[in-house]
């Protein structure tokens, strides 16, 4: 066989191994990128070659990464609110600080003309003590001390000076939910600067009262909310908001059995108490006298109640003059330790309304029916407030 000859089948081989080659690489861009493109036209998606094409096709979606800087998002929900929050500072009369420790708390401002709230256990004095308050804006303004709230730990400030000054927007407490996201704001740097922290709100507690005892006092608010946050004994004072700048409660705390708890006075009960300082009728809050432990059904179950709700006189030693403060209204309407309070006139007391909620809506000198069961009876006792 002469070369000549070979040239033919040499040829020819060639060529159909390129035929193979260059169908099969046609084949893999028609089977990936042709075949979805057509099957995507509603005209042809309807016939069945398309479909069992189509079905053998691996779409990878591409998957791009975002990165939210939450820390920016954060300082933009707080910067309108952070405008509301101040720093309030004591001073002797010669200008000194009262002490070197303590001298400034947090404060947050309520209304645009310059009135302050901020959360204390007792009142400021009002005696030998000058109050200033630095602003966001690096604004010092003189305050004056305009009355204590004792239901609430609440003290109230007004700047003297003050025209059109920022207030903080207040949420409706009733409307939060455990899990809602918030933002606590303090400020007691010896310049003004606020500190930031971030949490939930952790627990409706209902059943928390302010009078820094194992038992519960009428004379002392009760249900607070609860905040995850750490460190907020920084925050004392401040205003934790929610995602919307909204405030949902003022930070407060007390010292129990050598422990410092914190906690939240909800926004509505901030307000109100806020009105009562507008019109000067924070002194007018009566007076019942009695320690209680609120009842609820796990409470009920250890006592052998048949009631799980109320407010049952108490004292850890049982004694009627532990339990009800001397010469109290209390005291004076023959009510005895071991009473279960149902209700003051047509109110019931629940964890909904508890007693010294009820007792807020009455004024000194007020006169009051009260339903109590005694020895498992009921009966109705007058209480003069």
């Amino acid at each position: 066989m002469t070369l000549k000859s070979l040239k033919k089948p040499f040829f020819l081989l060639c060529a159909g191994v390129m035929i193979i080659i260059l169908g099969g690489f046609g084949g893999i861009v028609f089977d990936r990128y042709a075949v979805p493109s057509l099957a995507s036209v509603p005209a042809l998606a309807n016939f069945s070659i398309f479909k069992k094409l189509t079905e053998r096709v691996t779409v990878i979606n591409k998957t791009e990464q975002v990165i939210i800087r939450e820390d920016d998002s954060v300082e933009k929900i707080v910067s309108q609110s952070a405008t509301a929050v101040v720093n309030i500072v004591a001073l002797a009369q010669e200008g000194t600080a009262v002490t070197k420790e303590g001298v400034t708390t947090t404060g947050v401002l309520l209304t645009n003309d310059g009135l302050v709230a901020t959360y204390s256990e007792k009142p400021f004095s009002t005696s030998d003590i000058h109050y200033s308050m630095l602003l966001f804006d690096g604004t010092i303004h003189p305050a004056l001390f305009i009355g204590y709230d004792s239901l609430v730990n609440l003290s109230f400030f007004r700047l003297s000076d003050a025209v059109n000054t920022p207030a903080i927007a207040l949420a409706n407490s009733d409307d939060a939910r455990v899990g809602k996201k918030l933002i606590a704001i303090g400020n007691t740097s010896g310049d003004y600067q606020n500190r930031l922290a971030v949490g939930i709100l952790s627990n409706n507690n209902r059943v928390f009262n302010l009078s820094g005892k194992t038992v519960s006092s009428s004379e002392k608010w009760e249900g607070v909310f609860e905040m995850d946050a750490d460190k907020l004994t920084s925050f004392v004072g401040g205003p934790a908001i929610g995602w919307n700048g909204e405030m949902i409660g003022l930070v407060g705390s007390l010292t129990i059995d050598n422990m410092t708890k914190t906690f939240l006075i909800p926004s509505n009960v901030v307000r109100a108490s806020l009105d009562r300082a507008i019109r000067g009728t924070l002194a007018e809050r009566p007076l019942f006298g009695a320690y209680y432990l609120p009842l609820t059904k796990t409470l009920a179950l250890e006592l052998g109640l048949a009631r799980d709700r109320g407010a049952l006189i108490y004292s850890p030693s049982g004694k009627t003059g532990l339990a009800l403060i001397a010469d109290s209204p209390a005291m004076k309407a023959g009510l005895q330790s071991g009473d279960i309070i149902v209700s003051i006139g047509n109110t019931e007391i629940t964890l909904d309304t508890p007693l010294p909620e009820v007792l807020t809506r009455f004024n000194k000198g007020d006169t009051v029916d009260i339903l109590i069961i005694r020895n498992q009876e009921e009966r109705t006792v007058t209480v003069h407030l």
